[in-house]
């Protein structure tokens, strides 16, 4: 079961308050499987448009991806500005090409406020979000990424488009209680 439940002010999110489905990821991003299926969960979005929300959790594993870390507070940093997801996009789409200086060329490329930005990234309270995120995916039973949940059930199918797209349409049609 996923801990804690949506909270708009703490979680990261797309789509409709009131949406049927909720799909969260517990993500990290340099987790080449989290690259694939990136893509995935934006077609999946496309389809069913503000009948889903989608929610990225910050998951972590530093002691393996070097940038881990410091692309999830650029992610974090970027939202400050209202640019959460622009930078989630970026930083996806150009995971094997990341380095220190990768977030401020983003940054730039959404144009941000670039002092705003390098100011934002040494927030304490952006580590603390990412490690409240981490903690959470523990208490969820998250041990690896993606992990995702579905109406707060966790997903352990495919994910490629049509398995993800299929159960997403038959949790929005059952109760919590029958899955």
């Amino acid at each position: 079961m996923l801990i804690p439940l949506f909270d708009p002010n703490q979680d990261n999110y797309s789509g409709s308050l009131h949406a049927p489905i909720e799909l969260v990821e517990y993500g990290d991003y340099q987790c080449e499987y989290c690259a694939d299926l990136y893509p995935v969960i934006r077609a999946i979005q496309d389809v069913l448009g503000t009948g889903m929300r989608f929610i990225f959790r910050h998951f972590p594993f530093p002691s393996i991806h070097s940038h881990a870390i410091e692309a999830a507070i650029a992610a974090e940093a970027a939202g400050k500005q209202h640019k959460f997801w622009q930078m989630h996009n970026l930083i996806l789409e150009n995971q094997k090409f990341l380095t220190h200086s990768s977030y401020s060329w983003f940054a730039e490329e959404l144009r941000l406020n670039i002092h705003e930005f390098e100011q934002d990234r040494a927030d304490y309270n952006l580590i603390r979000k990412i490690s409240d995120d981490l903690e959470n995916g523990v208490k969820s039973g998250v041990n690896s990424t993606p992990t995702l949940f579905i109406n707060r059930i966790r997903y352990t199918g495919f994910t490629d488009f049509k398995s993800l797209y299929h159960t997403c349409l038959y949790v929005k049609g059952c109760s919590n209680s029958k899955i």
